[in-house]
């Protein structure tokens, strides 16, 4: 197994050649987040004997003075499987012997791969994704009937969907993310994330934003990844003040006839926690499949959950406070959430 750059043709002209690739595995992702967080990143691979890829993934060094080697592919990110085709066998045996030979304390791959005695299984979630085709009418008759009514609610009550990928586009989507954020308790991405994710995955046409708007009030907005046939939504805000007028569901119903007409297979919602009951049925209400999602772990002994005690007390915190505070916490500490 070779360590490469990200930047190496080879894994490039490999990821572009790979039908399940996805953004993740674009060197553009994980390159933001390197750049964003000060971590170190890279691609694994396989080769043949003259040197071109035939399997790997893209990997991140996450690695903290006090917690030992760590490598993930790829933090703050729900779903990046191995490249892998017909060689998985062989990449889980190369992963196993570059994790020894690297000494590294963790080796987290955020996807399955087949059972080996080194690996564990971990960190269980569910993840849905939808498959689309060129008409959009068939994905439209397999919605959920509540979902239907809820973009027509919508569409009457004069909410218009905005396409955009511009630096107000980005400043009025961060408004609304932090208030969302702060109501779910959790901290929001720093603001240089924002500001790469515009420069390195929007600018360049790896993905856009929805707004909706009603007149000229923002009522929600979400942040799109786009490549290789394969749409992801990935971020989203809403203004709850605004919640029955049911703009996110127009906005999605808008991204996925955007996919179906722009000749993508697949529309990804991302993933949930098993115990999420309502966001998990607000994504199957697409039509979309939902799958277990378990991450895969080379680790030098049992990988343990984080505080769910430590968790509950920062998420009262923010939800009780200033908005500035769920921004400091971001910039603070939201790089080690990996």
């Amino acid at each position: 197994m070779k360590l490469l750059p990200l930047e190496d043709p080879r894994w490039v002209e490999f990821a572009e050649s790979q039908p399940q690739a996805t953004l993740f595995h674009h060197p553009a992702w994980a390159r933001l987040l390197a750049d964003c967080y000060g971590y170190r990143a890279m691609a694994l691979a396989l080769t043949d004997r003259g040197g071109a890829v035939t399997a790997g993934l893209p990997i991140m060094d996450v690695s903290r003075p006090l917690g030992g080697r760590r490598w993930v592919s790829l933090p703050f990110t729900d779903y990046c499987p191995a490249l892998a085709g017909d060689r998985a066998g062989d990449l889980v045996s190369g992963l196993v012997e570059m994790a020894r030979s690297a000494r590294l304390r963790l080796l987290e791959l955020r996807a399955g791969l087949p059972p080996h005695r080194d690996m564990q299984a971990g960190a269980a979630f569910v993840r849905h994704e939808l498959t689309v085709s060129g008409d959009p009418r068939p994905t439209w008759d397999q919605l959920f009937k509540n979902h239907r009514r809820n973009v027509r609610i919508a569409e009457r009550a004069g909410v218009r969907i905005v396409r955009g990928g511009s630096a107000s586009d980005f400043e009025m989507f961060y408004r609304l993310h932090l208030q969302t954020r702060r109501r779910l308790g959790v901290p929001i991405q720093p603001r240089r994330f924002f500001r790469l994710l515009l420069e390195r995955i929007i600018q360049p046409g790896l993905g856009f934003v929805l707004s909706a708007y009603r007149e000229d009030v923002l009522l929600a907005s979400a942040i799109f990844g786009s490549w290789n046939d394969t749409l992801i939504y990935k971020y989203s805000a809403r203004d709850e003040r605004f919640a029955k007028l049911d703009a996110n569901y127009l906005l999605l119903w808008t991204a996925i006839r955007w996919a179906c007409e722009n000749g993508y297979h697949t529309f990804d919602l991302g993933r949930s926690d098993t115990d999420q009951v309502l966001l998990r049925g607000f994504k199957s209400g697409w039509g979309a499949r939902e799958e277990p999602l378990s991450y895969s772990r080379i680790a030098t002994s049992p990988v343990g959950s984080s505080s769910r005690r430590l968790q509950s007390a920062m998420s009262m915190v923010i939800r009780n406070s200033n908005p500035w505070v769920c921004r400091v916490v971001g910039e603070l500490l939201y790089r080690y959430a990996t």
